[in-house]
């Protein structure tokens, strides 16, 4: 398959890295200058000690890139989601397109699926890439198992099939909006766990955090049409433990960092990585509100992140609710 990646950070790095095995794959980036960086050295600065492939090729304009491509992958942020679809929509009205980012649109809080739906209204084979996955990870060719969703189910396995490798395990779904907001949604308790890390709470917090953030993903995961099996499986609680858990996690690491005092507009400036948990904090508070669905983790995260209360506040408040059945 002729494969277009859009987006060399990380994600689309390590994507192109590991699926040149078996397609042909071109890993295009906005910025000219970083297309020709990428074209001399092979290396992203995203990941450390992995050259890309020679057969990756790196296309210098958008238009080059979606030239023959069979499949086009964005792997921007969600917050590059829309402005990338829409680019695409000028060059190809209908492309067959994923997406492999997770989050909340900051301005509009919608899904990616919903955001592509209003960028590229003619597309009709599209899906959602997602699942528990480090990136530095996929790039070392260590196994990995993600998610496929697509509402059209022909689309979602034949899409599934055809990226799957031994160490890349590709699983198809047809709940979009469950894959998307189990993505979505385990960044914000990631977060909270990171604040238990660095106050030092220990593993058992951890574990109740990790249990109660799952319940708490699939209230509002059900409430926004998703489906209960989708949050006990890879892109939910999969998804779940590793970036709770997991020292690659950005989401984990600014949480830890929030913990030791440090202030988030430092956090960000530091990491040079998007934490999408810090926007989706936020939408899925207030989705949450519009639905009349109870999230403590989430509206305590909130609180951290938004409202300037100190970490151990907040747990504090976690810990002295009322007591209930699970």
């Amino acid at each position: 398959m002729n494969i277009a990646i859009l987006g060399a950070g990380a994600w689309g790095s390590a994507l192109a890295v590991s699926l040149a095995a078996s397609h042909r794959v071109g890993l295009w980036t906005r910025a000219r200058v970083d297309a020709e960086a990428l074209a001399r050295t092979r290396r992203s600065p995203y990941l450390p000690g992995v050259e890309l492939p020679a057969q990756v090729g790196i296309p210098l304009d958008l238009e080059a890139a979606l030239a023959g491509a069979e499949l086009v992958i964005v792997a921007t942020s969600t917050a590059g989601l829309r402005e990338t679809a829409t680019r695409v929509r000028a060059i190809r009205r209908a492309p067959t397109l994923a997406w492999a980012c997770k989050g909340f649109e900051a301005a509009t809080a919608l899904l990616p699926h919903q955001v592509v739906a209003e960028a590229l209204p003619e597309a009709l084979r599209v899906g959602a890439l997602s699942g528990p996955s480090f990136a530095l990870e996929v790039a070392q060719g260590l196994p990995t198992a993600l998610v496929f969703a697509s509402a059209d189910a022909e689309f979602a396995h034949a899409t599934a099939a055809a990226l799957n490798s031994p160490r890349l395990r590709i699983y198809s779904s047809g709940d979009v909006a469950g894959v998307e907001l189990g993505g979505a949604l385990k960044n914000v308790v990631a977060i909270a766990a990171g604040i238990s890390d660095g106050l030092a709470l220990g593993r058992n917090a951890r574990a109740a955090l990790v249990t109660r953030g799952l319940a708490e993903i699939s209230r509002l995961g059900a409430a926004m049409g998703g489906h209960a099996e989708t949050f006990n499986g890879l892109t939910g609680l999969g998804d779940l433990v590793l970036t709770c858990t997991g020292d690659l996690s950005r989401n984990r690491e600014v949480g830890v960092r929030l913990a030791r005092g440090a202030t988030l507009d430092a956090i960000l400036a530091e990491l040079g990585h998007v934490a999408e948990g810090v926007h989706s904090a936020r939408a899925a508070r207030d989705h949450a509100r519009e639905r009349g669905v109870d999230m403590p983790i989430t509206q305590a995260v909130c609180a951290v992140l938004f409202e300037g209360r100190p970490a151990m506040d907040a747990v504090q408040q976690l810990l002295t609710r009322d007591p209930r059945r699970e």
